[in-house]
């Protein structure tokens, strides 16, 4: 059905691209995950546009950036929200020495971001951009750090300059009383070292900028330096400290397996599975727990029963894969181990937890969905219309909370989940409390796909529970390949292009949270500075994956 369902994809794609102008396209190349066209760096938004209307490729999920010895590239991976399996490739080539190319934010707004990103890091310029400037490094570095000839050794002056009001040029009645703040940088609640440059008109918010980058640290420089089998590995779960590490960590897994055509036994997609979502309720809870504080302001019983509620998951996962926090658990080809023993013991754990959760839900609910002051303060507020949430490329509970019913577990199935009995959640608020909704029904989901796991790994027979497939000490695969899967936070996808040496030549991180968050200032503008920051706790953005 899923290859079925993809040759249908694949067809209308390509009638979508014969629509394209002949002298647009300068040639085809085949990626493992869907095919590509090869065009001029001149004729991106004429290309982008009619790939947009013409074949329904709505969603621009990643954009790459990438250096060869002769030249740069710009690779934008689009899909559709309504059909997954509709994918293309945009590979837009530019000369080494002027890498300049058009625009596609006035295309997709979600690659205004990833191409500033694009321009910081490899200097690629792109013509229309709204506002090209350096993204993660401050506007005076020096150099672009992912180039091959950048020099490390270069001194860094970073000098202060005095904030300019960003609405001083406009054309504001002279009675407007208009406040440029500093919201950060910061550590609010768990979120990460995030700033907000914010200027306000009385006490609503007139404009928001998110100023990211403070905790970059090069991990795709860091991965493209390691080791396929066993070198990357740990990175992932460092993308994301609230307990989604094991989603990261499949993120990877699904992209090289596909890349050096690995078939995880099925033993194994059921223990993935199982843990993933563990994973998955154990970020969810955090982001419950937060959000109380971030809306109270104060420690309270939710937060106090989130974090009571994580332990149990802690525990769990503890026993599963040795750690608390970087959980290292999967391996390329399968997992480390197989559960703990005594098995049963195991089992019964799990489920004492997830028969008790109803029960915690409805406290939940109690607490903060049934509770006329958070409801103030979170209907109506934040909102993110499904039109606006899919030019950003918004992903996960977030999109979700637009009604936008999109999830990658399900519009692209992968380890055991087209096999469960389990609902994707949507509410159509498309307000801060419609996200908390999503949140807390998706922990119930994710139970019921931890109980049905449980249930398979309880019968299957001892002499086929194989936790790995039987994989080369050594990979050097080649090719392209995007894969992405869905994280707590939304679609976390990864690129690498494999040269056929040990190491990617190119490894390119997509955090849901990166996409997410661009979307703040379209949320906020107009809001009130407390309705600002209940806002930003809605989309449970974590810095790990936006830094990178």
């Amino acid at each position: 059905m899923q290859q079925q369902r993809r040759s249908t994809a694949d067809q209308f794609v390509d009638t979508a691209v014969t629509a394209l102008p002949d002298d647009a396209i300068v040639g085809r190349e085949s990626h493992e995950n869907a095919p590509a066209i090869v065009i001029r760096a001149d004729r991106v938004q004429t290309v982008l546009s009619t790939l947009r209307s013409e074949g329904s490729l709505d969603h621009c999920s990643c954009v790459t950036a990438q250096e060869y010895d002769d030249r740069f590239e710009t690779v934008y991976h689009l899909t559709s929200y309504d059909d997954r399996t509709r994918e293309l490739s945009v590979v837009v080539p530019t000369p080494r020495d002027d890498p300049v190319s058009e625009s596609a934010a006035p295309v997709y707004r979600t690659a205004e971001w990833h191409e500033r990103e694009a321009y910081d890091l490899l200097g690629i310029e792109y013509e229309d951009h709204p506002d090209l400037r350096r993204l993660l490094l401050p506007e005076t570095w020096q150099g672009h750090p992912l180039r091959e000839d950048y020099d490390q050794t270069a001194p860094q002056i970073v000098p202060l300059r005095e904030h300019a009001n960003p609405l001083e040029a406009d054309d504001h009645h002279e009675d407007s009383d208009t406040m440029f703040i500093n919201i950060g940088p910061h550590h609010p609640s768990t979120h990460g070292v995030l700033h907000l440059e914010t200027t306000l008109d009385g006490e609503q918010v007139a404009d928001v900028e998110p100023d990211i980058g403070y905790i970059h640290r090069c991990e795709e420089q860091m991965c493209q330096q390691g080791t396929y089998r066993h070198q990357i590995m740990p990175y992932p779960d460092r993308w994301d400290w609230g307990g989604a590490g094991l989603l990261n960590e499949w993120a990877y897994a699904r992209v090289i397996e596909d890349l050096a055509d690995i078939d995880v036994p099925e033993y194994a997609q059921v223990v993935r599975t199982m843990s993933a979502e563990l994973s998955r309720i154990l970020s969810h809870l955090l982001a419950t727990a937060m959000y109380a504080l971030d809306v109270s302001g104060e420690f309270t019983a939710t937060f106090m029963y989130g974090f009571r509620d994580r332990e149990i998951v802690q525990d769990i996962l503890e026993n599963l894969t040795g750690q608390r926090l970087m959980f290292n658990y999967f391996r390329v080809g399968g997992v480390a181990w197989d559960v703990p023993e005594p098995r049963q013991a195991f089992f019964e754990k799990v489920r004492s937890f997830t028969d008790d959760l109803p029960r915690k839900l409805e406290e939940y609910h109690t607490l903060l969905t049934g509770n006329e002051a958070f409801q103030s303060r979170c209907v109506d507020t934040g909102e993110l219309p499904p039109a606006v949430a899919k030019q950003y490329g918004v992903t996960g509970p977030v999109a979700r909370g637009s009604g936008i019913d999109y999830d990658l577990r399900r519009d692209d199935p992968y380890g055991y989940y087209d096999r469960l009995e389990w609902d994707v959640i949507t509410d159509d608020g498309c307000d801060n409390f419609s996200r908390v909704l999503v949140r807390l029904a998706e922990i119930e989901e994710s139970a019921a796909i931890v109980n049905q796991c449980v249930d398979l790994l309880e019968d299957w027979p001892a002499d086929d529970r194989t936790i790995q497939a039987d994989v080369p000490r050594t990979l050097r695969p080649s090719g392209e390949c995007y894969r992405a899967v869905e994280g707590a936070k939304g679609e976390l996808g990864i690129y690498i292009r494999a040269d056929g040496t040990e190491t990617p030549a190119r490894f390119k991180i997509r955090g849901p949270s990166f996409s997410n968050l661009s979307a703040l200032p379209a949320m906020a503008r107009g809001e009130y500075v407390a309705d600002l920051v209940a806002t930003i706790g809605s989309l449970d953005a974590i810095m790990g994956e936006v830094d990178r």
